[in-house]
């Protein structure tokens, strides 16, 4: 029988494939929601220049070494990063840098989860105010522990039904399926909310820097978290993915392929939230606080949103509340399966278990996790976002570079490189890349980390 990790339906069907599944692992609540509420919360236009900054000068860069580590590994991203060392504690340490992505990537899930069980109930919402239950619309869309539990529970069940179909039936089909369609979504929302009143003042707002706020430590550190975090990068999910891939491959088209998909989508993500606050605001709805400053993003998008769309008329607001919230769930369900799967994979590999058996496994501790984080959110909810996303994430992609950089032989980084289908190895970018990881990368990551805490 074959190994979890050389079977041949462990492995991406095509080049198409894998893009959809990495750039809807990229994809997600981050750049739907977090990048438009980021972009209007710190100057606009300012934050749009030094996301795309750090977008060519770190995201790339990283994203093309985790999928370099976990395609050259052809396993889960502790063994891949062990298998980096050259000695006893180079091979232990990188296996405990795997095993904080790991980690990292469950413990995303929890709140990943709960956040995208809200946007099915609010989905839901619209549907039952026009079947006339009120009750049950209101208690929908109010904030109880029960809500929570039982659409936590519903998302989660979606996430693993498609895990537990594998890599080309599960995660390469759905993706297929989601990913054009989150973006035809997206550009039809985008075009209708250009019609309405009040927009043009939000796409000023959005496009119009704030060059004050453009290198203030607030700026960098949310830019950087938002790179981080939209990217996946620290997370293993790109090592899983690249580990799923050929190893003819060529990683950098791949690598742009996926990072400009999900920068565009982030982009038009935000030309359809921000100029939706400035309609809804337009129409009465408040969207600033007493000291002038933006709400909180989730004020945005679970009020005044709603908001808007109820001021458009019974129709209308079923049909665009109902298409936005699926359009958040589409973008919920393509980066929590790929952030479930890094756990999965490292299950099945390491215990030898089937898909099925892996997939119960990972999934009953996930699930269980996220409810008990929604039973106790006061406490754990914004904890476990910043433990994850402003600390573990960075330090993991940190140790990523230092293994690609200075653990990696270089002569075996050069054969992994020279395998791929149309490389130049004497060529500039192969050239730098390595080198740029080494040397430019860790100190980019630290100097943005003390400025965060400085």
């Amino acid at each position: 029988m074959q190994s979890a990790n050389t079977s041949s339906t462990n492995h991406f069907s095509s080049r198409l494939g894998f893009i959809m599944a990495a750039a809807g692992s990229a994809v997600g609540v981050g750049n739907i929601w977090g990048f438009p509420t980021q972009a209007a919360t710190h100057g606009g236009g300012a934050f749009l220049l030094v996301y795309l900054v750090l977008i060519f000068i770190l995201g790339i860069p990283m994203l093309m070494a985790e999928l370099m580590i976990g395609r050259h590994g052809q396993t889960n991203p502790a063994d891949a990063m062990g298998k980096l060392g050259f000695n006893t504690l180079t091979r232990s340490l990188g296996k405990a840098i795997g095993l904080i992505s790991i980690v990292t990537a469950g413990l995303i899930y929890t709140f990943y989860s709960i956040l995208s069980g809200w946007f099915i109930s609010y989905a839901i919402a619209p549907i039952a105010t026009a079947l006339g239950s009120n009750d049950t619309a209101a208690w929908l869309v109010d904030f109880s522990l029960s809500r929570n539990l039982v659409f936590t529970l519903i998302f989660s069940t979606l996430v693993f039904l498609v895990l537990l179909q594998g890599v080309q039936e599960g995660i390469e089909k759905w993706s297929k399926r989601l990913m054009p369609l989150l973006l035809i979504m997206l550009i039809a929302g985008v075009a209708y909310i250009f019609t309405l009143n009040g927009a043009s003042e939000g796409i000023t707002a959005l496009l119009t820097p704030n060059f004050a706020k453009a290198l203030a430590p607030d700026t960098l550190i949310s830019a950087l978290g938002q790179t981080f975090f939209s990217l996946t990068i620290g997370t293993g999910a790109m090592m899983v993915y690249g580990s799923y891939l050929s190893q003819k491959e060529n990683i950098a088209k791949l690598t742009v392929w996926v990072a400009f998909t999900d920068s565009g989508i982030a982009f038009l993500a935000a030309f359809l939230i921000i100029p939706a606050m400035y309609v809804a605001q337009h129409n009465g709805v408040q969207i600033f606080n007493a000291e002038g400053k933006l709400l909180d993003s989730d004020a945005l998008v679970f009020t005044v949103l709603p908001a808007l769309f109820s001021t458009l008329g019974d129709t209308a607001n079923l049909i665009i509340s109902v298409v936005f919230f699926i359009l958040l769930i589409i973008a919920g369900l393509t980066s929590a399966i790929s952030i479930a799967e890094v756990p999965t994979s490292y299950v099945m590999q390491k215990f030898g278990l089937s898909r099925p058996r892996a997939t119960l496994i990972i999934g009953l501790l996930l699930t269980s996790l996220s409810l008990l984080l929604a039973v106790f959110f006061e406490t754990l909810f914004s904890f476990t976002i910043m433990l994850t996303t402003q600390i573990a994430q960075p330090l993991v992609a940190l140790g990523i570079a230092i293994y690609l950089g200075w653990i990696w032989r270089q002569t075996q980084l050069l054969k992994a490189i020279r395998g791929q289908d149309g490389v130049n190895t004497t060529g500039l970018f192969w050239r730098i890349w390595p080198r740029y990881v080494k040397y430019v990368c860790p100190v980019l990551i630290i100097a943005i980390a003390i400025r965060q805490f400085v």
